[in-house]
């Protein structure tokens, strides 16, 4: 028969009467959990840049958007050497310009400089219903500085702090992040022997973050809580980080011109943000060109088409269609890989679909512009899958 005390440790017995047990627990009962397994369970797994979730998310075709990854890139690395010191980089266009392919890019190169601290990938459109809420955002950031091998100083501190508070997960933003990153970074900055530490966080689709709701929403006495405020309390604890001295990462965000989110960088955050807007003066046609020549390569090698398939008019007047919006391009391009019919009936098809252009110009809602180019009975049934898998497949574009 095993002993009643046989999983208790740093136990004493004092006049042979009374005993004193820590990390006492009955046999067959579930050890308490660990602070590292309190912190996973706030995480949004999904949202970091190589989850599996992200897999089919776009990337930048190799010599597209090389300007831009070049510019964020820099101001990552040397922009301390600017005279203007600003912590935060906004990257933002309309929809369909290509701001989450550009941020996963980035990432990757990043981690591969051994220059990325933590990244989080909102999106409306994911199935991780975490990837839409403002609360997994400090403890997705936090558990990847546990979890970086540069960092394992700061790593104790964290998981000390979730030790000593548990329910930090349930309070503010702000005390989130004082008390998961500020502190635990402040606490380690002017320790010896640090390895360097990484340089930034990126943060792709803060607009795409929705409204956690705390009241009964049946009530009508109550206004419910909008999204603009969610994302004006992200963006607020963000530049309380970028302001911090004892802060040493600069932060990238993407999103669209929302009104509430251009208004914060307009007023409250000028000071410390450089804008980065996707417009002509990255020349997206060309980025465009080259990606539909690198696809259409793929299907003329795959279905023994001549070189000069489809012909130049076939690129110029997908080209014009697009507007600049590289998610007209990566949608064509998505459609053709995965289609597998007649190419030159399946060209025939896109170059069918009305209002493409209309739509883009009007800056139409995503799920406007994916229906457009989604609406043809026989592109779905080719396509073979639901409307609603592909539009998920494709959306991360933005």
């Amino acid at each position: 028969m095993s002993s009643p005390f046989e999983n208790a440790s740093n136990f004493n017995i004092e006049g042979g009467t009374h005993i004193y047990a820590k990390n006492y627990h009955h046999y067959g009962e579930r050890p308490p959990k660990s602070s590292i397994e309190k912190l996973r369970e706030h995480v949004a797994a999904g949202a970091l840049h190589n989850s599996a979730e992200r897999c089919d998310a776009p990337k930048c075709h190799p010599e597209t958007r090389v300007a831009v990854q070049e510019e964020v890139v820099s101001w990552i690395c040397d922009g301390d050497s600017d005279e203007e010191r600003e912590g935060i980089m906004w990257v933002t266009g309309p929809a369909g310009s290509g701001k989450t392919a550009i941020m996963g890019s980035i990432a990757d190169g990043c981690q591969g400089k051994g220059i990325l601290g933590a990244t989080h990938f909102f999106s409306s459109f994911s199935g991780s219903a975490n990837r839409r809420s403002k609360r997994y955002l400090v403890p997705t950031l936090a558990y990847q500085f546990v979890q970086h091998e540069a960092m394992t100083q700061v790593a104790e501190q964290i998981l000390s702090a979730v030790e000593l508070n548990p329910v930090v997960f349930d309070q503010k933003l702000e005390v989130q992040l004082d008390q998961l990153i500020l502190k635990p970074l402040r606490a380690c900055r002017n320790r010896p022997s640090l390895p360097e530490w990484p340089k930034v966080i990126l943060i792709d689709g803060l607009d795409e973050c929705e409204a956690d709701q705390y009241h009964d929403t049946t009530r009508s006495d109550i206004s419910p809580r909008s999204k603009e405020e969610d994302q004006t309390e992200i963006l607020s604890v963000l530049k309380k980080a970028a302001s911090d001295r004892d802060f040493p990462f600069r932060i990238v965000i993407a999103s669209r011109p929302e009104h509430a989110i251009k208004r914060f960088f307009a007023d409250v955050a000028k000071s410390l943000t450089r804008e980065l807007f996707l417009d002509a003066k990255y020349n997206p046609d060309a980025d465009m060109a080259l990606f539909l020549e690198s696809k259409f390569a793929n299907i003329r090698r795959e279905s023994r088409l001549p070189s000069s398939w489809p012909g130049e008019d076939v690129h110029r007047t997908l080209i014009a269609n697009a507007s600049g919006q590289f998610i007209y391009v990566a949608t064509v391009g998505r459609f053709m890989e995965v289609s597998g019919g007649d190419p030159d009936e399946l060209l025939k098809q896109v170059l069918r679909l009305p209002g493409f252009k209309a739509s883009i110009e009007a800056l139409a809602p995503l799920d406007v512009l994916y229906t457009h180019i989604l609406k043809s009975k026989s592109m779905r049934r080719v396509i073979g899958i639901p409307d609603a898998a592909q539009v998920a497949s494709i959306s991360e574009a933005d």
